[in-house]
């Protein structure tokens, strides 16, 4: 990651550390509305996941954990490390799992090392005053790292760029699901799919790099 990057990271922490201490560990304190669009967000994400079968999963942002409450709750066999650049979110990801025995969660920007899955959600919408183009360099320089920490697949979403106009806001990044799409399908892998159409004005990313 670049000096810029790092800046970045600091800029995103304070605003999610800030989301934390206003709201607590819920979908407001990581900057989502509610529990029932967290949820459907979590089953987008987990699409990219082989059914039936041991995995391990890295979280990349993975605010107060609630995607591995998520997990746990259709899946029997995974191990789990969470990740984020908010201290404050990692310790109260920590302190709220404290009985986990296959969970752990890091203060870094990138996981240790790879995993079958890696996933992300959120990472990509607070641009607080960055430029486009500023941005959309962060958000490759990212999906880099999450591809390198991934060994089968990984999955992210985005807001989307057809959201209402009289809905956008400045300090939010709305990304084209087009170029999402191509730039993840030349990159990556062959075998990417776009998820528009579960109601939010979002969409997700699914990538199998194992097909």
């Amino acid at each position: 990651m670049t000096r810029n990057n790092d800046t970045i990271h600091a800029e995103v922490a304070k605003y999610y550390s800030g989301k934390l201490s206003e709201h607590g560990e819920s979908p407001r304190g990581v900057d989502w509305n509610g529990v029932e669009g967290q949820t459907l967000r979590f089953v987008q994400l987990s699409k990219v996941i082989a059914p039936d079968r041991q995995f391990s999963i890295n979280d990349i942002g993975c605010g107060y954990g609630a995607y591995y409450d998520f997990l746990s709750t259709t899946h029997r066999d995974f191990s789990y490390v969470g990740t984020d650049i908010s201290n404050d979110m990692v310790v109260a990801a920590r302190n709220r799992h404290a009985e986990a025995d296959n969970a752990k969660f890091l203060f870094t920007e990138r996981p240790a090392e790879p995993a079958d899955y890696s996933v992300a959600s959120g990472i990509f919408n607070v641009r607080m005053e960055r430029t486009d183009s500023e941005w959309l360099d962060y958000v490759k320089a990212t999906l880099d790292v999450i591809a390198e920490s991934s060994r089968e697949g990984f999955s992210f979403n985005c807001l989307t760029s057809y959201s209402d106009r009289d809905k956008m806001r400045d300090y939010l990044y709305y990304t084209d699901p087009a170029w999402a799409f191509d730039f993840c399908k030349r990159r990556y892998s062959p075998h990417v799919a776009l998820l528009h159409d579960y109601g939010l004005y979002e969409f997700t990313i699914l990538v199998r790099q194992k097909p």
